[in-house]
């Protein structure tokens, strides 16, 4: 299927590896002009070079913390009219919620609430101008069924559904989406390092660790950054024009909803 976006340009923040890397190799397959984005220089050239063995338009690196004002101002300064917005940052850390303080909430409010609020009014008017936009928000499984000790992404992803549910709609009739995609278990690097955590406290290998993981899942697996990449590249297409406001899981079948 021909997705319609050779030429289209976007900007994937945190995707020198992980779920992100999946959604930028995506796109770059189907011809957008893709700027990456992490803080290490060499993980992200090392991706630049991966991606652009595979891509059919151009790719660029941006190395910079998006979630930092400044940051955001460089990634903007080097990404004309962007057609295609990818927010995508790190989670925060787990734990008792009595634990947290002021300024860890502020923490988690700026890097998965904020930025992608303030990334989207900086580019949006510009996407209503030229009549085509795609806005995809990776958020977390997390916002449709709320995770124990995972209290600090509960609140912020939350927030950060709950301003797209109406900004969604308000940018609607100038062909500009918004949808957010809710990872349940990836096979990334972030998922191992906390499975390795998890496995030396329980005494236990990594192996034996991940597949007890597989076994929660309906699917017996983790799902593969490509996977992600492909959903992300769907909604980003000219096939999606009437898919917006939606908060779409990608888990396996992991979070059983009521109907």
């Amino acid at each position: 299927m021909e997705l319609g976006l050779k030429g289209k340009n976007a900007l994937v923040c945190a995707s020198s590896k992980g779920i992100g890397k999946g959604c930028a190799r995506a796109l770059a397959s189907e011809g957008a002009n893709v700027w990456l984005n992490g803080r290490d220089p060499n993980t992200l050239e090392a991706t630049q070079r991966e991606i652009e063995a595979i891509a059919k338009g151009d790719v660029a690196s941006i190395c910079c913390d998006i979630t930092t004002e400044s940051g955001r101002d460089k990634a903007l300064s080097e990404t004309p009219d962007l057609d295609i917005l990818v927010n995508n940052a790190g989670g925060p850390p787990v734990g008792d919620f009595r634990e947290w303080t002021l300024d860890d909430w502020r923490s988690a409010l700026n890097n998965n609430m904020l930025t992608p609020i303030d990334l989207f009014q900086r580019v949006v008017d510009g996407m209503i101008e030229r009549r085509f936009g795609r806005v995809i928000n990776v958020t977390s499984s997390s916002v449709k069924a709320p995770i124990q000790h995972l209290d600090l992404s509960n609140g912020a992803r939350s927030g950060l559904t709950g301003f797209f549910a109406g900004a969604s709609r308000q940018v609607a009739p100038f062909n500009v989406t918004v949808n957010a995609i809710l990872p349940g278990r990836f096979d990334t690097d972030r998922l191992r390092t906390s499975m390795t955590l998890a496995a030396t406290e329980a005494n236990e290998s990594i192996e034996d660790l991940l597949e007890k993981g597989k076994q929660h899942i309906p699917a017996r697996r983790f799902g593969s950054p490509d996977e992600f990449g492909a959903l992300c590249a769907f909604l980003c297409s000219t096939h999606a024009g009437y898919i917006t406001g939606q908060n779409i899981l990608i888990d396996g079948g992991l979070v059983a909803l009521s109907p």
